[in-house]
């Protein structure tokens, strides 16, 4: 079983936490992130800087952990924000910034625009997408919605991925064997 729940979050100086009628607010340089805390757990400021998650007796385990990885991502996101990074793969794909929308040119016979959420930062270099934001769960969702609309296939690798993302090629069609009977004339 996981212990994940137990282990202290430790907010930087910079980072204010108030905890009043099962909402948690966090906030820092970068932004500020609010979220509710379910029946039964809890947070309490322990020392300095040094939160704990309480969880009461009988309570669900898997729910602690939650809650605590939660509390640890939105201490990380206001004080250095999250971002993800994905490349484009094929010969003519492109990305460009229109204002504060991603216009995306990857094979279909129209440009894709995507726009960004609120608190969502989207930059482009050198065929790379950058999304970044301080809430972890929103920037990993908007950078799989940009993946999503040209997902890379296996045969030549084209399409939008992740950074580092590995695509595992299959070989193609195979040719038919030279000298074979055409049509299964015997």
């Amino acid at each position: 079983m996981s212990r994940i729940g137990t282990t202290p979050v430790v907010a930087p100086k910079d980072v204010t936490v108030t905890v009043s009628n099962g909402l948690v607010t966090v906030a820092g340089v970068k932004g500020q992130i609010i979220f509710g805390l379910p029946a039964g757990v809890t947070v309490e400021h322990e020392a300095e800087g040094v939160w704990n998650v309480k969880l009461k007796k009988g309570g669900d385990t898997a729910l602690h952990g939650f809650i605590r990885a939660q509390f640890a991502n939105a201490v990380t996101g206001v004080s250095k924000e999250w971002f993800r990074t994905l490349e484009l793969a094929g010969v003519g794909y492109r990305a460009a910034m229109s204002g504060e929308n991603l216009v995306l040119t990857v094979g279909f016979s129209h440009p894709v625009t995507v726009t960004p959420p609120q608190g969502i930062t989207i930059a482009v270099s050198e065929g790379k997408i950058i999304v970044s934001g301080v809430d972890k769960q929103i920037v990993g969702q908007v950078a799989a919605n940009i993946r999503a609309i040209k997902k890379p296939e296996p045969y030549k690798g084209k399409g939008i991925k992740y950074e580092g993302e590995y695509i595992r090629k299959k070989a193609g069609k195979a040719a038919k064997a030279v000298g074979a009977a055409v049509g299964g004339a015997k």
